[in-house]
């Protein structure tokens, strides 16, 4: 009898990079899709790997007890992390701000007492209390009795912070079942969100391994694995690229003018990006240079505000919008938001053939660097900010970006009068940009081949 592995996707960009990778494509064992997706998104990840069974989740509904060591064990790591990196940007991965009576009452208890949680075995026996704890909820003998039945191998997800992820993984391994997980981003590391617990840890180069063990020093480095990660990949194969005059017909973009491409970030991360938009927009006409630049937008995925509305009509021979090709369910959670197939080789293209791009901060940084193309940092604050507590500053003193080797792997913008001479010097340095790269994402080469091997193996 074949072996089996149940694959748990919580989110959108988990199925982009895995599935529609080659992670997957010719393996031997069984694959069984443990899921809450719908049909649509079903039948887009069946056309594209081959799927044995899938299986719907059971519906999973988090304690207060399980929220309580849940959340306590976040704050009390973020107060324990901004002392060990000393960078107190990390306080703000803390919602601070409740709305609610209930929610008030309960954040402020958690507020006041992760402070004294000061040593780190103390939080070690908080995460002893939140395996208990997620043992005791129904959900965990529903999903035992689950795995039970299939008898998998190995339970892959392909993302560390997912809540029910962390009581499947807790019923594999009372199982005896080999459980792999992936760190999901360059910048989870920090934020203390590290909900499960697995046998495998798969990160994407050395520096997110040393994260992982400066953060996490209870995990064994024997279980820290460097394969790279897929999402990068995509670049290399000529085949994701889009035809250009298909794309640029398609697009109405202009095949005389040369590419701005403006992606943006999700509503909390970047608040002010239409008024960011709405600078290059203005500095372009302004400088009468309409006729050799247009801007593409390319909202992120989960945007589903309208905000880009206003300024994109205002500006409809400028700006030509690229919208993301994702599915999403009438809630439109981040977490039920899934891309297509086609969204691949639409983001490849977008990369190919923009000159450059410009956002806050965005690991777009790194798509683009696969074709050698500089990207614009924005890095000054509106003076009408949409939150009022809100700056850029403070999202270039996150630790993430404390990987980069010195300030020249992008072009900084620093307030709207740069906007002309630094998007329309597109010689960036690329150079600096690679040894960036080097760093944070390793070597992301044949990644798809390390991850299955890494998951069959261990």
């Amino acid at each position: 009898m074949k072996n089996k592995i149940v694959l748990l996707f919580p989110d959108g960009v988990g199925i982009r990079n895995y599935l529609y990778s080659d992670v997957f494509k010719g393996i031997e064992e069984d694959l069984i899709l443990f899921h809450n997706f719908d049909s649509e998104t079903i039948r887009a990840v069946k056309e594209n790997v081959s799927i044995d069974d899938d299986i719907v989740i059971p519906k999973y509904k988090e304690s207060v007890k399980e929220k309580f060591f849940r959340e306590l064990i976040c704050l009390s790591r973020l107060y324990y992390n901004t002392e060990k990196v000393d960078n107190k940007t990390l306080l703000t991965n803390w919602n601070w701000k409740q709305k609610t009576f209930s929610k008030k009452l309960f954040y402020k208890t958690i507020e006041r007492i992760a402070p004294y949680v000061k040593r780190y075995s103390g939080i070690l026996k908080l995460e002893k209390k939140y395996q208990k704890a997620i043992r005791q909820n129904p959900f965990y003998n529903e999903v035992k009795n689950i795995l039970r039945r299939i008898e998998p191998s190995v339970v892959f997800c392909s993302h560390q912070r997912a809540l029910n992820a962390a009581t499947i993984f807790a019923a594999a391994t009372d199982l005896g079942i080999k459980t792999t997980t992936v760190i999901y981003s360059w910048d989870n590391l920090p934020k203390a969100r590290l909900a499960l617990r697995a046998d495998n840890y798969l990160v994407w180069s050395e520096y997110m391994k040393k994260e992982l063990k400066l953060y996490y020093p209870e995990i064994s480095s024997d279980a820290i694995h460097i394969t790279g990660t897929p999402q990068f990949e995509f670049y290399e194969n000529e085949k994701n690229i889009i035809e250009k005059v298909i794309f640029y017909e398609k697009y109405k973009l202009d095949s005389c003018k040369k590419i701005i491409c403006f992606s943006g970030d999700d509503t909390k991360t970047s608040p002010d990006d239409p008024s960011y938009l709405k600078d290059i927009a203005e500095e372009i006409i302004k400088a009468n240079l309409q006729g050799e630049y247009q801007i593409l937008l390319r909202r992120c995925p989960v945007d589903f505000s309208g905000r880009f509305d206003a300024v994109v009509n205002e500006n409809k021979d400028l700006i030509r919008e690229v919208p993301p090709l994702w599915y999403f369910s009438t809630s439109k959670e981040w977490n039920a938001v899934y891309p297509s197939i086609d969204d691949v080789k639409l983001l490849v293209s977008t990369a190919f053939y923009s000159d450059i791009v410009v956002n806050v901060g965005s690991t777009m940084a790194f798509d683009f660097g696969m074709f050698n193309k500089p990207c614009v940092f924005i890095n000054y604050d509106q003076e009408n900010k949409k939150v009022k507590d809100w700056s850029v500053k403070t999202i270039y003193k996150y630790q993430h970006f404390k990987s980069m080797p010195n300030g020249d792997a992008v072009i900084w913008l620093n307030n709207k009068e740069e906007i002309i001479e630094k998007l329309t010097n597109v010689a960036g340095n690329c150079f600096e940009m690679s040894q960036w790269e080097k760093i944070v994402l390793g070597d992301y080469k044949n990644a798809s081949e390390r991850i299955q091997q890494t998951i069959k193996i261990n």
